[in-house]
């Protein structure tokens, strides 16, 4: 049942107490005999609040180690790429993580701004690095828990492919952090804040101008800036907010950053539909804000707190149906992409529009079902036999698509790479419709 508050602004009452957030963090240790406070990965990584003993600084030094010994196992020893979102629990996690890959002497390689750091521009540094590279392949990983609430901390780990880890790699890891934590922590490898900072292995990484910067390899922004489109950007309080804004700059589009604040209560958010706080650009409640100034812009766009999901809005349509956007841009893409593979097929979620199958067969496309969650796309798209992965989620509008690269276009990332080590997606997991 929709709240009676759902769309209208947060109020005093509907913030998170940051510091006691925090202090939970430090201060509240999981029992490993609670199921609902062990290390768990879901669609892409684990997720809890520190209030509920279910994200605390145990599980990430856990994880930590774990993703250390899960690395070494599959022969990966370049850097690791480490990001971190806007929500209170990011930065003490990402400390602690620090922390742990440093004593193990994993190459980490942080923000050199020690700024906000968006999903897309971590699996864009580990894509980069590893074009046309065998050996040495970087990863990476993502302090953030995506769209949900400011009380909720989240970590994802991104192999060699640049997105989201597979459940054979998540599964592992899980088991291993949760067998860590059962034993005290006695596994886990640690130096102070200050060493892991000073250790030969930690540098810095220019995420924010080096993604701004290559952008027009994979999109058109001279034809966009030629023909005037007013364009709206929302960060949602989320990591892109110094991001749009160096994308209007330095490519000289008619950009306007909609709200460049960040703040970790969230207090400038409209309710979700049950009257939390939740920045979940799908959600026409949490979007409102946006939605409201819809006139001024010819499109616009609201991202989550980690920018690996976005909602369009347009002035008639307002809050635009995910599938909509994801069909057309499917007919537009493999109807101009000349370069890509003749064999690359159209991927979708087993809850995207039948429009999508529609479409695959009018292009003489593979049409390639998967379960929800964008890491069964992570392999067609870095292989080849994918040119594009939409993901709707079931519910309101939501969208999160990934093109191949080819000459200009694609949304955000995965840039092309070398073939992931990880354990490709099931067979059994995958439904193909094949063309006529």
């Amino acid at each position: 049942m929709q709240h009676e508050r759902a769309g209208g602004p947060a109020g005093p009452e509907d913030l998170v107490d940051v510091a006691r957030l925090v202090t939970a963090y430090y201060a509240l240790r999981p029992d490993p005999d609670d199921p609902a406070q062990r290390v768990a990965f879901g669609t892409s990584g684990h997720r809890g609040s520190s209030l509920a003993a279910a994200f605390n600084e145990d599980h990430i030094a856990a994880t930590s180690q774990a993703i250390c010994e899960y690395r070494a196992g599959q022969g990966t020893d370049g850097p690791l790429f480490l990001g971190a979102d806007t929500h209170a629990l990011s930065e003490p996690a990402r400390v602690t993580a620090l922390e742990v890959f440093a004593a193990n002497g994993v190459t980490v390689l942080i923000d050199s701004a020690d700024g906000y750091t968006p999903t897309p521009a971590v699996s864009h540094a580990i894509l980069t690095h590893n074009r046309g590279r065998t050996t040495g392949l970087a990863d990476g990983v993502v302090v953030t828990p995506s769209h949900n609430p400011p009380a909720d901390g989240g970590f994802k780990y991104n192999p060699p492919s640049g997105g989201p880890a597979g459940s054979d790699a998540t599964g592992w890891i899980q088991d291993r952090a949760n067998d860590i934590i059962r034993g005290g922590l006695k596994d886990v490898r640690r130096i102070p804040y200050a060493r892991a900072l000073a250790a030969p292995g930690t540098g810095r990484y220019d995420f924010l101008g080096t993604y701004v910067a290559d952008l027009p390899n994979v999109l058109d922004l001279d034809a966009i800036r030629a023909a005037g489109v007013r364009i709206g950007a929302d960060p949602l309080g989320g990591a892109s907010v110094a991001y749009w804004g160096r994308i209007a700059e330095e490519h000289r589009l008619d950009l306007t950053v909609v709200n460049p604040l960040t703040d970790p209560t969230w207090r400038f958010m409209t309710l979700d539909w049950d009257g939390k706080i939740r920045m979940d650009c799908s959600s026409p409640h949490a979007m409102a804000s946006l939605i409201r100034q819809r006139d001024r812009f010819d499109i616009a766009t609201g991202n989550d707190a980690d920018a690996d999901r976005h909602g369009i809005v347009t002035p008639d349509a307002g809050l635009m149906n995910p599938n909509h956007y994801l069909a057309t841009a499917i007919g537009y893409l493999y109807a101009h992409r000349e370069r890509w593979p003749a064999a690359a097929g159209v991927g979708k979620t087993l809850v995207s529009s039948a429009m999508i199958d529609r479409v695959a067969a009018d292009l003489k496309r593979e049409l390639v079902e998967v379960p929800v969650g964008f890491k069964w796309f992570v392999d067609g798209l870095a292989g080849g036999g994918l040119g594009f992965g939409a993901r709707s989620r079931p519910g309101p509008p939501s969208c999160a698509a990934t093109a191949r690269c080819g000459p200009p276009t694609r949304t955000a990332s995965p840039w092309r790479c070398s073939p992931p080590r990880s354990p490709p997606s099931p067979a059994g997991r995958l439904r193909r419709t094949t063309p006529p």
